[in-house]
């Protein structure tokens, strides 16, 4: 990636073109960053940017954090992520990184955690069929056949109960509809994962960069 911020998903809406079409955007608030360190080949083996986003009160951050926030020279944050960028030069410690960098008309992958469903049988999780409903079948919403005769064993990759949901996930290639500087608001084209509030990353698209 060659620019990327992190945001906060607000909710969903629609905006309406010159044709009147209805375009359904997420809204997200996009920034500020602010850069607490700056990772170099020569000092770490790698070039990235730390960036903190979000403030939090004095009191909450512990020691080693208090004395890396004030080496820093900027307020303590809630949210600590490295941007792997091939370029860094230009940046400095306590600069800030705006919903700026992105204008309309770019396309943007966002990345975040999905909304956990919790314990979940393999009907939801998987969307498998449901047994005879009839009163004598006694199987209805069972996960199936497990294995063979002569294996004795589950295979891998077998559709079972579990945990469903809380993933990282992706969305690539979102068109950008609109950009708020003032109130760091970004409009994305389509559906973003996980809830309102969740954090998300969001940076140049892959597609588009390999594509052009």
């Amino acid at each position: 990636m060659k620019k990327a911020i992190l945001a906060k998903k607000v909710g969903m809406t629609q905006l309406f073109d010159e044709e009147g079409q209805a375009i359904p955007v997420t809204v997200l608030k996009a920034g500020p960053c602010t850069v607490l360190d700056i990772k170099t080949p020569e000092r770490d083996g790698y070039s990235a940017l730390q960036v903190g986003f979000e403030p939090l009160k004095k009191n909450r951050p512990n020691k080693p954090q208090k004395g890396h926030f004030k080496k820093a020279g900027v307020e303590p944050q809630r949210y600590i992520k490295e941007f792997r960028l091939p370029d860094i030069e230009g940046f400095e410690v306590g600069q800030q990184i705006k919903v700026d960098i992105f204008s309309p008309g770019e396309y943007v992958d966002v990345s975040g955690k999905t909304k956990g469903k919790g314990f979940a049988g393999s009907i939801k999780r998987h969307g498998q069929s449901t047994g005879p409903l009839t009163h004598g079948s006694r199987y209805h919403r069972g996960p199936g056949s497990l294995g063979t005769m002569n294996e004795a064993r589950v295979f891998k990759g077998q559709t079972l109960p579990g945990r469903m949901g809380g993933n990282k996930v992706t969305v690539q290639k979102l068109e950008v509809v609109k950009v708020d500087e003032d109130k760091n608001m970004m409009l994305v084209k389509g559906a973003i994962p996980g809830p309102r509030g969740g954090l998300l990353l969001v940076k140049d698209s892959v597609k588009v960069s390999q594509s052009s």
